[in-house]
């Protein structure tokens, strides 16, 4: 018998190293069938029965059928599937269990079973909750898909279905840290200067509460300024390795989400004891900047103080004044007035220096909810980067790459934000793209900063939208370094952040490293590959939450404009085979526009993903960055999705 089953096993070995075959992830459609697309771009058809095998995503190896030019592929061996973890909708019928996974891809009903320990009373019909696959069909031994219910996310009825879901969806903590009330300040023996007599003030947003940097400026005698920027000192109270320290390594980042913010520390630490309030005295950690009449950055002290907060100011209230002097209703105190005009007049130099010898983003509006009790979107108001903004945006790079010079001379490492233009491997690409646009470039022009700058400059100065989305295709995204790097976004050679230790962990570790440079104590060991990951990969899930959430409230918010088909101005920001993806000018929301309802005739629109272009009836019709309108004409929830179509 054992003899027999060899054979059969040696058999079948031999009848699969015969066998064409391909390996690739599966996309699903709506039809029932499905495609195989291999990692080197070749796409094979999956027919409906083989479909029933597999989910969407799955990565699988398939066994090849030709029949003429006729290609497809049947699915016989599971690689790896996306579904060990996923958020799904509750479906009770007939007293029998299942689950409909939350994906705009996947209509699968999968048959379930409760995790022991959770009451089956306490799930009803159309509950939220987490479960994971325990079997599929292309495993050995497997027959059908079976899931496992872990966990009640939300019920049907909650209102913060959108909050509790998506934060459930990528793993991030529902609630702010519980770790004690028992908070003192720690002799860490450092010796503080007393600054509670220096007219520092904040500018925040209204509704801020963990404010954690407080400025002062002067004028220097020889031209310039003195400025001086105080930020939060939460590991004066938290010791290394203290249960908070731990929670906030894990959280990494406060988590900031329309109309919810789950903080990194516990929230007596992050919107009371450490928060700068304005006339409370804070253990603050200190750096005074000399900031030459052109903007560049002289010398700078980082030092240990006690401050106290003389004005707690508003954005809006500041840009006011500033920008429609003695028409604003809002008026500080006079020597809060005499610093905001310094601090004004400092901005715009430093901004034109970095113009200059760094690189500047291009200014974007903020969109923000406001929502009631119940999380319902009452309004989405745009904020531009008014003066103020740009006050406090210009004050703390200049402080975060005093830091990174700091950490990078006197100890060698920290946590440190490195941006690398383009990856090695997607260089080469980006020179050809160039080329093809009639700009000759060295690929080593974009992978030094120095040649980089002076490229972006001028490819900026041509305000070409189309060609600025292309190249971004090619580009890499920011990562936390426990080495300093450049950060070619911003044009510099190094940049650490500790403006926000309140909200950023990584601020918390550079703390920590200043102070010991402050004692002249050595250093520890650098920050560990895994935390630097963490960072990284903590900072992209809490942007995809933001994302997510906004996506759900948007979708409600404009169910009414979708019935109604509003026009809207709008910006194409992505092209593919499907269709073309755009940016609502009024309120920062996304829309997907698909090819059919470009034109009557499917056939006639000719859509060029690669190139980011769209053709219709053999002209040029849309392109990335072209600034069009739109008619909304699907407001889908079940899917956090808009659809809309092309104005005219």
């Amino acid at each position: 018998m054992l003899q027999n089953n060899a054979l059969l096993a040696q058999l079948k070995q031999q009848i699969r190293e015969n066998t064409p075959r391909v390996s690739g992830v599966i996309k699903a459609t709506e039809k029932g069938f499905g495609f195989l697309e291999t990692d080197d771009g070749e796409s094979y058809f999956v027919p409906p029965p083989a479909m029933k095998q597999v989910l969407h995503g799955d990565r699988v190896e398939a066994v090849l059928h030709e029949d003429g030019e006729r290609k497809s592929v049947e699915p016989d061996t599971l690689i790896e599937t996306n579904m060990e973890r996923f958020i799904a909708r509750v479906q009770k019928r007939d007293g029998r269990l299942a689950v409909v996974p939350d994906h705009p891809s996947i209509k699968n009903v999968l048959k379930a079973r409760i995790k022991r320990g959770i009451d089956e009373n306490d799930i009803g019909n159309g509950d939220w909750v987490v479960a994971r696959l325990v079997r599929h069909p292309l495993k050995p031994d497997d027959r059908a898909f079976f899931t496992q219910i872990d966990e009640l996310v939300a019920k049907v009825d909650n209102p913060a279905v959108p909050w509790r879901v998506t934060l459930a969806r990528h793993a991030l903590e529902q609630e702010c840290p519980d770790a004690g009330s028992d908070w003192t300040l720690r002799d860490e023996g450092l010796t503080r200067e007393d600054l509670t007599a220096v007219p520092f003030f904040t500018i925040d947003g209204e509704k801020t509460r963990d404010m954690d940097d407080a400025l002062s400026i002067e004028p220097r005698e020889q031209g310039g300024w003195t400025l001086s920027v105080a930020i939060a000192d939460p590991t004066a109270y938290v010791e290394e390795g203290h249960a908070a320290d731990l929670e906030a390594r894990t959280r990494a980042f406060t988590v900031y989400l329309p109309g919810q913010n789950v903080t990194m520390l516990p929230e007596q630490l992050a919107d009371d004891l450490c928060s700068l309030h304005q006339d409370q005295e804070r253990p603050v950690l200190a750096c005074s900047l000399e900031i030459n009449a052109d903007g560049s950055l002289g010398g700078y002290r980082f030092f240990a103080a006690t401050m106290r907060s003389h004005a707690r100011l508003i954005y809006d209230q500041v840009s006011n004044w500033l920008e429609d002097e003695g028409q604003s209703e809002y008026t500080p105190a006079d020597n809060i007035a005499a610093q905001l005009k310094l601090l004004r007049d400092m901005t715009e130099a430093r901004s034109a220096w970095r113009e200059q010898h760094a690189l500047v983003f291009k200014d974007r509006p903020d969109y923000v909810f406001d929502l009631d009790e119940a999380g319902n979107v009452l309004a989405i108001r745009t904020e531009e980067r008014r003066i103020a903004n740009r006050m406090i945006e210009e004050s703390m790079i200049a402080a975060n790459a005093c830091c990174a010079d700091l950490l990078a001379t006197h100890v060698g490492h920290g946590i440190f934000n490195v941006h690398h233009a383009f990856d090695n491997d997607k260089a080469e690409a980006a020179q050809n793209f160039l080329a093809s646009q009639e700009i000759a470039v060295e690929c080593d022009a974009l992978t030094d900063l120095a040649r980089y700058k002076e490229l972006k400059r001028a490819l900026e100065s041509r305000d070409d939208a189309w060609l600025d989305a292309r190249l971004r295709k090619f580009q890499g995204f920011t990562s936390m370094s426990a080495q300093p790097g450049p950060h070619f976004g911003l044009g510099l050679p190094a940049y650490a952040t500790w403006t926000s230790p309140i909200r950023k962990y990584g601020d918390m570790v550079n703390h920590r490293l200043i102070k010991r440079v402050l004692k002249g104590e050595q250093a520890p060991a650098e920050a560990s590959q895994q935390l630097t990951e963490q960072l990284t990969e903590r900072r992209r899930l809490n942007r995809m939450a933001e994302r997510d959430v906004k996506d759900w409230l948007y979708v409600r918010f404009l169910a009414p404009s979708a019935v109604s088909g509003e026009a809207f101005d709008a910006e194409i920001i992505a092209i593919n085979r499907g269709g073309m993806r755009v940016r609502l000018t009024a309120n920062g929301a996304t829309a997907f526009v698909p090819a059919p309802l470009m034109h009557a005739d499917r056939d006639k629109v000719v859509v060029d993903d690669k190139e980011g272009r769209i053709q219709i009836e053999g002209e040029e019709r849309f392109k990335l960055g072209d600034q069009i309108q739109v008619v909304l004409t699907e407001a889908r929830e079940e899917t956090r999705s808009l659809v809309a179509r092309p104005a005219a």
